[in-house]
């Protein structure tokens, strides 16, 4: 009796450790998902393919758990896509009795699912009974189009006979699918016969210098990376400036980048050539430094591209709330619930590791918290076998990404393509698709509703217009968020940036109702320079602004055509670090304004160059006369409004909304100035108004000017 008991007690330990020891296995392998490589998970997927139902149960249970369904969902999603030849009917036999004890709607959904993405024989079995249910013949009929076999069309047509008002819809919409004629591929689109160009080539070091084991490779690396024009290039070579052992070698590459490319512009730009500079030491300094120093000078501050992705956490981004058009109607109070609720949802589904911004295969589309009009953008993306995306714009879908071996949906022509286009092209040009499991880039521009797509380097789609999906009578929407899709595969991107373009009413000033019936006119409005005279080859119309061009050290003079005596000028300017202009008014446009007619200064007085200035030479001053107040100019690259008005003796200049001067020249000039000079264009009682160049780069723009 001893020993049975024994045996027992002996038989009882094993079982429980056995248990035991499958569940800390199982919970091991869950931690493992989502994944970002394929490779991470071989293993895995190769234990769980020897599954029998009893080890599926747990896995089961957890989608009916709320605060457990996610893993189980990442690895359900995995082995599903991964899984071939006779082990779907396998699984296809474990999941569909899986749908019978599922308690969840969240369960039965997914598990319906992915039985009709694996497409095996006996997936009618556990799919058409669930045809005559309303609440989950949708999902069903889905899943039988998915798998296309005869079974599944003679289920279909069956279950049609005695659908109901409510199923019926989703079976013939699921008949239709079945029945859609297939495109032949190679005829409207073929492979070209090499892809190896820059795009691939910078795709390719960054595989490399992920494997790479040690600093001598990755500074060669580094060298060729300097050697692909583009901004994606720059950004890869920024990376390692703060890496002790290349940061010399980052250094050059963002360097000549950056000198080579016009593209290469802007704050974030800026930013890490500023940070550059430092590090360039040695025989190279003496060369590149120099013109380095001339780029900040000189390159614009707007348009260039900048991140959407930090690579840590989903800043910049919310979760999706309906359509644009639904948005439009909704009140206020309504929107910031459900963006409340959405950004809520996102944070299971839109997940960040190792740089990288994952989708789970399982919620809605991520949208960028800003909204866009014309734009330039750049996105690595990455997708599994099976795989579905796109890159909405505007809201709007969409630019397509999908697995190319999914015939049955039309996937075979490539992803790149307007795929919701009915009227204008919706098929890319070309295929152009790396092999699954590969990174893919996307160059995106789009400029009113035309798009141009570049895939791997290789164009896609030749500036064609993008139709409105949601209401195909309206035009596109002229601003809108861009949005990633969600559409129950896994995906991956990494290197998102995005540039604005400057558009028309960007370039071009136009006056507001108040101004205009107060007789303001525009001295300068974005177009050209037809009010003004001087050294106009010093002072150029870029890009809606006039931009000070310094010749040889000096800016020069500008001068208005037009003498004026008694107004109020308003204007916005932007200033480059240390950068010194002024503002000369009733002045002759011969002899130094500042004497033979007034100057106000326009000046970074809080740049360390200007540590020494007298209190009568900060911003906004009449300079030697009057002096203003310091700490209301913006940041350099920032854009400041300033009014001057001039009435008789009374001088006033605003900046930024703050009077920082304000006094009578005649008074402030009795018994001789405060800097102890001649200054007899104080008398003048009209002149001409100009911008006077000191030889630094600075902008002005929206000149308008009223007489008083």
């Amino acid at each position: 009796m001893r020993k049975i008991l024994l045996i027992a007690s002996l038989f009882c330990l094993t079982l429980s450790l056995t248990i035991k020891a499958q569940e800390n296995s199982l919970q091991t392998i869950l931690s493992h998902f989502p994944y970002q490589h394929a490779a991470d998970i071989d293993k895995d997927i190769l234990a769980i393919q020897t599954w029998e139902k009893t080890n599926w149960k747990p896995v089961l249970i957890m989608l009916d758990d709320d605060s457990l369904k996610l893993a189980a969902t990442y690895l359900l999603d995995a082995v599903v896509h991964r899984t071939t030849g006779v082990s779907k009917n396998n699984l296809t036999s474990i999941l569909g009795d899986g749908i019978k004890s599922a308690k969840t709607q969240y369960a039965k959904d997914l598990l319906i699912k992915e039985i009709g993405l694996m497409g095996a024989e006996n997936a009618v079995k556990y799919l058409a009974p669930l045809l005559k249910d309303e609440i989950y013949c949708g999902q069903a009929s889905r899943a039988m189009a998915s798998n296309q076999s005869p079974l599944a069309l003679q289920a279909l047509r069956k279950a049609l006979n005695k659908a109901t008002n409510t199923t019926k819809p989703h079976i013939q919409e699921a008949i239709s699918y079945i029945y859609r004629p297939v495109i032949i591929p190679n005829i409207s689109a073929p492979k070209p016969k090499s892809q190896i160009n820059a795009t691939q080539k910078l795709l390719a070091i960054q595989d490399q210098l992920a494997v790479a084991s040690n600093p001598l490779q990755k500074a060669t690396l580094l060298v060729q990376i300097a050697q692909i024009p583009g901004f994606p290039s720059f950004m890869l070579a920024s990376k390692f400036l703060e890496d002790t052992n290349l940061k010399h070698e980052a250094a050059l590459a963002v360097g000549r980048l950056a000198l080579g490319e016009k593209s290469i512009r802007g704050k974030t730009a800026r930013a890490i050539i500023e940070k550059a500079l430092p590090l360039i030491k040695g025989i190279d300094s003496s060369y590149i430094v120099p013109k380095l120093l001339l780029w900040l000078k000189t390159t614009p501050y707007e348009y260039g591209f900048e991140s959407l992705f930090n690579g840590k956490d989903l800043s910049g981004w919310k979760g999706l709330v309906e359509n644009p058009i639904a948005r439009s109607k909704m009140k206020p109070e309504a929107l910031a619930t459900a963006q409340e609720k959405a950004n809520e949802k996102i944070k299971s589904d839109w997940l960040v590791k190792d740089g990288l911004l994952l989708f789970s295969g399982h919620g809605d589309n991520l949208a960028t918290e800003k909204q866009y009009g014309d734009f330039e953008l750049y996105v690595d993306w990455k997708i599994t076998a099976k795989g579905d995306a796109g890159i909405y714009l505007r809201g709007t879908p969409q630019v397509q990404i999908w697995d190319t071996s999914r015939r049955e949906v039309g996937a075979q022509v490539g992803s790149g393509g307007l795929y919701n286009n009915q009227t204008n092209p919706s098929k890319p040009l070309v295929v152009a698709d790396n092999p699954i499991g590969q990174w893919n880039t996307f160059h995106i521009i789009m400029i009113g509703d035309k798009v141009t797509v570049f895939l791997n380097g290789i164009k896609t789609v030749n500036n064609v217009a993008l139709e409105n999906y949601w209401d195909r009578k309206m035009p596109l929407f002229i601003k809108e968020q861009i949005e990633l899709q969600a559409h129950g595969t896994y995906v991956a991107y990494r290197n998102l940036y995005v540039k604005e373009l400057p558009t028309n009413a960007d370039i071009v000033s136009t006056l507001s109702k108040e101004e205009a019936e107060q007789g303001f006119t525009f001295l300068f409005d974005g177009q050209n320079l037809e009010h003004w005279q001087g050294n106009t080859s010093s002072y150029q119309v870029v890009e809606g602004n006039i931009m000070v061009v310094p010749e040889g050290g000096s800016g020069g003079n500008l001068y208005t055509k037009e003498e004026f005596a008694d107004f109020e000028l308003r204007f916005d300017f932007q200033l480059t670090p240390g950068a010194n202009n002024g503002l000369g008014i009733r002045t002759p446009t011969t002899g130094d304004a500042a004497y033979v007619g007034m100057e106000l200064q326009i000046l970074d007085n809080e740049s360390p160059k200007y540590s020494t200035l007298q209190p009568y030479q900060y911003h906004g001053s009449v300079y030697g006369v009057i002096p203003a107040k310091r700490g209301f100019l913006k940041p350099t690259g920032e854009w400041n409004q300033e009014v001057v008005v001039a009435k008789g003796s009374m001088i006033k200049v605003i900046l930024n909304g703050e009077t920082i001067m304000e006094g009578d020249i005649k008074k402030a000039s009795k018994g001789g100035t405060i800097d102890h000079n001649q200054h007899p264009g104080l008398l003048n009682k009209s002149g001409h108004i100009g911008f006077l160049g000191h030889g630094d780069v600075v902008r002005f723009k929206n000149i308008r000017i009223k007489q008083l």
